[in-house]
């Protein structure tokens, strides 16, 4: 019978990284960004991914059911495409660029995003986007996703500006990055990221991931909307500047 991992260490940053995906599926498509870099204090960034992974794949079951009518099909349209490049690109790097090194460019993106958007009160007037900035920022988004789970600040410097509904911008996010991480169990069984015992560990920490995925969709659906979108520039501003330390402490 498969062991699961015992070590309180690793359960000091795996349940708090389980319930801030959790949230992140709910809605909160930003704090999740978190998630990967938590368990990768105790695990290779990578293998922690690919631990993490079947927890994201159940949580996009409940959320792609709860948000299914609820989603944009043109930003779909033109982000796909560009994430199945950004994760071959992933897959052909991921035993050569250091994960301090897509940690400092996630981060850096970010905040030069909110940067322009608090210049430009992109928060307040919404955008026209062009396909080819959904193709650019999808194929970013999927290589982050691919090495870190790290995909939503470059998903949301493409979305967030187009101020779409909510529930609409939370249905587009859950539906993207359902198909996103459904396309990576392939890759990340060619890489020999799975085993059983993180798989082991993957199953018990589902009923909390389960929780705290309800609990994110309950708090969407009751936030108004401007308060939402105000909490999601702060959430990314927050998680880039993390991620761009975190990178900074782990290359220097």
């Amino acid at each position: 019978m498969p062991t699961i991992f015992t070590d309180p260490w690793f359960y000091c940053a795996a349940i708090p990284a389980v319930v801030l995906l959790g949230l992140a599926k709910g809605g909160f498509s930003g704090i999740g960004t978190a998630a990967t870099p938590l368990v990768a204090l105790y695990l290779p960034p990578l293998e922690a991914a690919a631990l993490l992974l079947p927890i994201l794949l159940t949580q996009d079951a409940i959320s792609v059911y709860v948000y299914r009518k609820d989603w944009d099909a043109w930003n779909l349209k033109v982000m796909l495409p560009g994430a199945v490049t950004g994760m071959g690109i992933g897959w052909l790097l991921a035993s050569h660029l250091p994960d301090s090194a897509v940690r400092i460019i996630v981060g850096t993106i970010g905040i030069a995003f909110i940067i322009n958007s608090w210049m430009k009160r992109a928060d307040v007037d919404p955008q026209q986007k062009t396909a080819a900035s959904g193709f650019v920022w999808g194929g970013v988004s999927g290589f982050t996703s691919f090495m870190t789970q790290g995909g939503a600040p470059p998903f949301q410097i493409h979305v967030l500006p187009q101020r779409l509904p909510k529930m609409t911008f939370v249905g587009t996010a859950t539906i993207f990055f359902a198909i996103v991480n459904l396309m990576k169990i392939v890759p990340y069984f060619m890489l020999g990221q799975f085993s059983s015992k993180n798989l082991a560990t993957s199953v018990a920490l589902l009923p909390l991931a389960i929780l705290a995925n309800f609990a994110g969709i309950w708090l969407v659906k009751h936030m108004p909307t401007k308060l939402f979108y105000q909490i999601s520039y702060v959430l990314l501003a927050a998680v880039s500047l993390g991620l761009l330390w975190q990178g900074l402490s782990d290359l220097f």
